[in-house]
């Protein structure tokens, strides 16, 4: 019996339609089936907030009142909210270099009657590619808890706080040469400018006061820094011996590398030791040799360290070759509870003389004026060569140029001077080399090109020194000798009203020629030349001057005067 003919379309299109459905996936026994924890667990979020930013406010300086134009601060009520005429800090956030985080957006609906604070979080995005995605270093974000004394503890705590100082450094310094000093690398090493003068165990200490007055031995010395300290030592005559900083053998014990990173060591010896009195009285002792180590004697602790004094010299290629220290011994008697040390370093190139200042910082009347040289691509050279500096013509007593053409006068800062010679010309001199000759005469062998500004400018701070402008003044003619060099230094007063400091600002050279004509023969002239120098004020004058009265900005709300307005 067939089916009937709609009964058959009706599976026919059943049929039809679980073919077109996609197959299920197969079941595998090995996989549990999925849970909401592990589908949460693989999306990837962003972390937690360290910091609740709907809780800060950086404006909130007063405490339980209402800071103006402070929208975050807690104390301020709706009624405080409309008075206020703008947000002074409209976004709260925590660290900006994260990635993402939540910002509280602070901002007045002005429209509103009456104005109304807005309050919302946001999610702020850093589009920076270099942000931090997670702050996984808590111990960073907060301050550290002080460690709270004990029975157990205090013991400990008490040698590491109990003194007059402490350092938060490691108690050990010692290097390990031998896996950070390779070979290879001394020979390209050499000491450069402000590095640490290193030692066989660590760096040359120089001690200073670093919060307070109390001595330091963490402070090392740099490379051609010249230091001078002065500190304060807590210091007890029964324990005078055991206190490592009141030995000679704390300061020379260690030896210095003479490059940095190489097995080559320079010995500190001791260069001189001048002994001091309960009374301050010094004597230098004949013989330094002997070391004088400190001890107890009559209730008085001798030989104690009270100042030292280093003296480095060091190659044109950054390579220290000696190191010398001065000491200075005292007494300390039972009743001192603490003493002053003083400490300094200076460093000097081999071959070379140290030049003196002529001040700390502006110059002293009196002192020379302290001139250098400037090579192409290199710093000012200063040569301790008297006939270097900045001089003039010394006069003599026979009035001779020729005869005085090698006695100078350095010029002294504040002095004016003025000198000169008398030159006998003939028919047979010639005008080229009678030229020369008084150039020679009036500028010295080599006439210096740049002047300090300060009497204690450095070499490395080419900026600190004026260059010298020369100038010429000659008439037209055929034969033009020097007659006159006249130098004008112009000096200001730098600094406080209190303490003014000289300070050099410009200088100028001025050469002055005049025509020599031909004299007939058997005649003779007298040509008179002179130098001279003059310092020249130009400070402006001392004007007292007052702070500015401040200004009172007021701004009140829209509807201060409402209704009446």
């Amino acid at each position: 019996m067939a089916a009937p003919p709609r009964l058959g379309a009706f599976f026919v299109l059943i049929l039809i339609l679980l073919l077109l459905l996609p197959p299920p996936p197969p079941l595998r026994a090995e996989e549990p089936a999925d849970t909401s924890d592990a589908a949460q667990a693989r999306v990837r979020s962003a972390p937690a907030p360290v910091t609740d930013v709907a809780r800060l406010c950086v404006c909130d300086l007063l405490v339980a009142q209402c800071d103006t134009n402070c929208c975050c601060d807690p104390d301020c009520s709706a009624e405080d909210f409309s008075l206020f005429t703008t947000c002074s800090i409209p976004v709260v956030m925590g660290d900006s270099q994260l990635c993402s985080q939540k910002a509280a957006v602070y901002s007045l609906d002005v429209e509103a009657n009456p104005p109304e604070r807005i309050f919302k979080i946001i999610d702020q995005v850093n589009p920076s590619i270099f942000c931090i995605h997670a702050t996984n270093y808590e111990q960073a974000l907060y301050f550290k808890s002080p460690e709270i004394p004990t029975a157990e503890n205090f013991d400990e705590l008490l040698d590491k706080f109990g003194g007059a100082t402490f350092s938060a450094e490691p108690d050990s310094w010692n290097l390990d040469t031998d896996a950070q000093n390779p070979p290879e690398a001394n020979e390209t090493s050499r000491y450069e400018y402000g590095v640490p003068v290193q030692t066989e165990d660590a760096f040359l200490r120089l001690p200073s006061p670093v919060v307070s007055s109390w001595c330091s031995d963490a402070n090392p010395a740099g490379f051609l820094v010249n230091q001078a300290t002065k500190c304060i030592r807590s210091v007890s005559v029964e324990k005078c011996d055991s206190i490592q900083a009141l030995s000679m053998l704390f300061y020379i014990n260690s030896s210095i590398l003479a490059v940095p990173k190489s097995n080559q060591m320079v010995n500190i010896t001791v260069q001189s030791i001048v002994v001091q009195s309960v009374n301050g009285m010094r004597t230098l002792l004949s013989s330094s040799e002997a070391l004088r180590l400190p001890m107890v004697l009559d209730e008085l602790c001798i030989n104690a360290v009270l100042g030292v004094n280093y003296h480095i010299t060091h190659t044109d290629t950054g390579e220290i070759i000696e190191a010398a220290a001065a000491f200075v011994l005292g007494a300390i008697s039972r009743e001192a509870l603490s003493i002053e040390q003083s400490f300094e370093i200076s460093f000097t190139q081999e071959n070379t003389q140290p030049v003196p200042l002529s001040g700390n910082p502006g110059y002293v009347v009196g002192l020379p004026v302290r001139a250098g040289f400037q090579p192409q691509g290199s710093g000012i050279i200063q040569s301790s060569n008297k006939h270097s500096q900045l001089t003039i013509l010394h006069s003599t007593s026979t009035q001779d140029c020729l005869a005085a053409q090698g006695a100078r006068a350095p010029v002294l800062f504040g002095y004016n001077m003025i000198s000169g010679c008398k030159l006998r010309i003939t028919a047979a001199m010639k005008c080229q080399p009678l030229a020369q000759t008084l150039l020679d005469v009036l500028k010295g062998q080599s006439f210096p090109e740049y002047v300090a500004s300060f009497g204690n400018s450095q070499t490395q701070d080419v900026l600190d020194w004026v260059p010298i402008t020369q100038l010429h003044i000659s008439e037209q003619s055929s034969c033009q000798i020097p007659v006159s060099l006249g130098i004008e230094i112009k000096w200001t007063k730098y600094g406080s009203l209190v303490n003014p400091q000289a300070r050099i600002v410009n200088v100028t050279a001025t050469i002055t020629s005049t025509t020599l004509k031909q004299l007939p023969s058997g005649r003779e002239r007298i040509i008179p030349v002179t130098s001279s120098v003059v310092f020249t004020d130009i400070s402006s004058p001392a004007e007292p001057s007052y702070k500015a009265w401040p200004t009172i900005n007021i701004k009140l709300p829209f509807d201060f005067f409402y209704p009446f307005v």
